[in-house]
């Protein structure tokens, strides 16, 4: 009996698609009755494009939670990036490798601060990362007014290019996720992830190098906000210091992981079900814009969906407990 609800229970990441489904049943037939249409190729063009740079974000962010910890410096590091990005290639096309890896080491050296000091200073996740936000923040507030550098017209491609329907920039973190996907589950040290998370002092004693593991997962999570920030500013054209935060990547990304069955405490979640809440988000932005809702509502409807899947998932571990 066990054994045949276990086959039955339906998981986050099942959960998650399912809601994606239902979203996608209810918005069209809103934005049909306003005269609109939501899943035209322009509609999912627009989801799509929407969820790239989040996705990114929200891939490295879940990481990070599946370890028990948590980066908010994501949306100041992409905004951060984006700069290095433009400034560095300075409009040249000659200078576009050396513009991307870059900015790509800047945001794993900033990874790797937010996992010393969280290792090392023995410091809360929440308090360590949301530090080195307030120092990007301060840098960028300093000496950033607004959008700076240019990427050539042959990068902005990455940004605006589609194979059909289908953006190039959404095919590279579809390929992200997979190769994302393959690490935690396939390799010792994506295993590892999930037993720090589990019980840090479990995976100590069973010989798991547990600093070393959270230092992994935050560098991994930031060199893919710093990705984001590579594709913000192709997107853009230029580098834009606040776009990062403007967008909300370091709340969103964390919301987009719990929609996808993540638990903050660590040791569950997984990119599929990450993946699954970032096209939530988007699909929900995209028709409230199509329907002109109210800033103020939409940021209360996603509110209550958020905390709707928590107490969904919270429910569904307590049912199956006593089994």
């Amino acid at each position: 009996m066990i054994l045949l609800r276990e086959r039955l229970a339906i998981t986050p990441t099942v959960t998650v698609y399912l809601a994606l489904a239902a979203l996608l049943v209810i918005g069209s037939i809103l934005v049909g009755a306003s005269g609109g249409v939501l899943l035209d190729q322009s509609g999912i063009l627009n989801i799509l494009t929407r969820s790239t740079l989040l996705g990114l974000v929200a891939i490295g962010q879940t990481m990070v939670i599946v370890t028990g910890s948590l980066d908010l410096s994501v949306a100041y590091l992409a905004g951060l990036c984006s700069l290095v990005t433009a400034e560095t290639m300075a409009g040249s096309t000659s200078m576009m490798a050396p513009g991307v890896l870059l900015a790509l080491a800047v945001a794993a050296v900033v990874g790797l601060i937010n996992g010393l000091v969280i290792t090392v200073l023995k410091a809360n996740a929440f308090i360590a990362t949301l530090g080195v936000a307030l120092i990007l923040r301060g840098y960028l507030e300093h000496n950033y007014t607004g959008p700076a550098g240019s990427v050539p017209r042959a990068f902005q491609h990455l940004g605006y290019d589609r194979i059909g329907p289908v953006p190039v920039s959404a095919l590279l973190v579809l390929l992200i996720a997979t190769a994302v996907w393959w690490f935690s589950r396939r390799t010792r040290t994506g295993y590892h992830l999930y037993a720090v998370g589990g019980d840090l002092d479990v995976a100590r004693l069973s010989g798991v190098r547990t600093s070393r593991i959270i230092v992994t997962a935050h560098v991994l999570c930031a060199s893919l906000a710093g990705l984001a920030g590579v594709l913000l500013a192709a997107r853009l054209g230029s580098g834009a210091p606040y776009a990062g935060t403007d967008a909300g990547f370091d709340l969103e990304s964390i919301a987009a992981a719990v929609l996808g069955g993540a638990v903050l405490a660590g040791g569950r979640g997984g990119v599929a079900g990450t993946i699954g809440g970032v096209l939530i988000l988007s699909t929900l932005d995209t028709v409230f814009d199509d329907l002109a809702v109210d800033p103020f509502l939409k940021d209360v409807v996603r509110g209550v969906v958020l905390v709707a899947a928590v107490a969904l998932y919270a429910r569904h571990r307590l049912s199956r407990g006593p089994a």
